[in-house]
């Protein structure tokens, strides 16, 4: 009888196996080999190490789910209010080649106190626009103060002014520069009265150029605290005490112009507590009053 050969997908199992039927058994010409470990590796072979218990595994914590914490805004990611800052700077630039002279003579005019013939003349148009520049980017830079200053010491308003930063910086940016303005007419008047032309020009000098000053001085320090608000306290401290030595100078100055007797002093001291003290108080209260006003924003 012929031998017939299976097809190519027909298992072909050795003849040592005792599962191969036995008619297969004997056409069989290639060795079988049946698998070893058919209910899988022991422990042993694989190499692996057997573990008494499951729990006994490290177990990845999870957190504790939390509230989500809002976006807190701030003048540095409000594009209108860095506008705004970028215009003081920006004037401030645009101006300085054609007034540099008047930067140059800050210590002059802060405290010279001496009189001359052309103390009369007034300022040339480049030296009247550098100063606008420089005193819009003093109250620009104070109004930012102010929101971080209002911010670090009322918390309460601190959602207010998050939610609604331009309009907040725009308003204490207008307070600064009306305080300004007011300041300016109250000393003309206080030099008209208690002085002549010449010292009335040289105290206002003092003062708008220990002001212009001050702005240029107080930049640096409000950009650290845009970046680094965790450092607030210390930065508004700083500024507080540039403030501070801007207005000494300021004081000094008028002091020499207006002193000539004993009794000078207590005009004096009576301008300090009228002038210099009460008007901060005030405007201290504005602020609270104005930023109780814009919560409703």
């Amino acid at each position: 009888m012929p031998t017939t050969t299976p097809p190519a997908d027909t298992l072909l199992l050795p003849v040592e196996s005792p599962h191969a039927p036995a008619a297969l058994q004997a056409d069989t010409v290639e060795p079988y080999y049946a698998p070893q470990y058919l209910d899988g590796f022991p422990a042993a072979a694989a190499g692996d190490s057997a573990l008494s218990d499951i729990n006994s595994l490290p177990v990845m914590e999870l957190p504790e789910p939390g509230t989500a914490q809002p976006f807190a805004r701030s003048p540095l990611h409000d594009t209108p209010s860095m506008a705004l800052l970028l215009a003081g700077l920006l004037a401030v630039a645009f101006r300085y080649h054609t007034g540099y002279k008047y930067i140059e003579n800050f210590f002059h005019y802060m405290f010279s106190t001496r009189r001359r013939e052309n103390l009369f003349e007034d300022h040339t148009f480049n030296e009247t626009s550098i100063l606008a520049a420089l005193v819009a980017n003093t109250c620009i830079t104070q109004g930012f103060l102010i929101y971080f200053a209002v911010q670090q010491l009322c918390p309460a308003l601190a959602p207010s002014l998050q939610s609604s930063v331009f309009v907040h910086i725009s308003a204490y940016c207008g307070l600064a520069l009306g305080f300004y303005a007011v300041q300016w007419m109250v000393y003309k008047v206080i030099g008209y009265t208690f002085s002549d032309k010449v010292g009335s020009k040289l105290w206002l000098d003092g003062f708008k150029s220990t002001q212009s000053l001050l702005g240029l001085l107080l930049l640096p320090v409000l950009i650290i605290v845009m970046l680094y608000p965790s450092h607030g306290k210390m930065l508004l401290a700083i500024a507080a005490a540039l403030y501070l030595i801007a207005r000494l100078i300021f004081i000094y100055k008028g002091f020499r112009i207006f002193y000539g007797n004993l009794s000078s002093i207590l005009y004096f001291i009576l301008y300090l507590c009228a002038v210099e003290i009460v008007p901060l108080v005030i405007m201290a209260g504005v602020t609270y009053w104005i930023s109780g006003i814009l919560q409703t924003f």
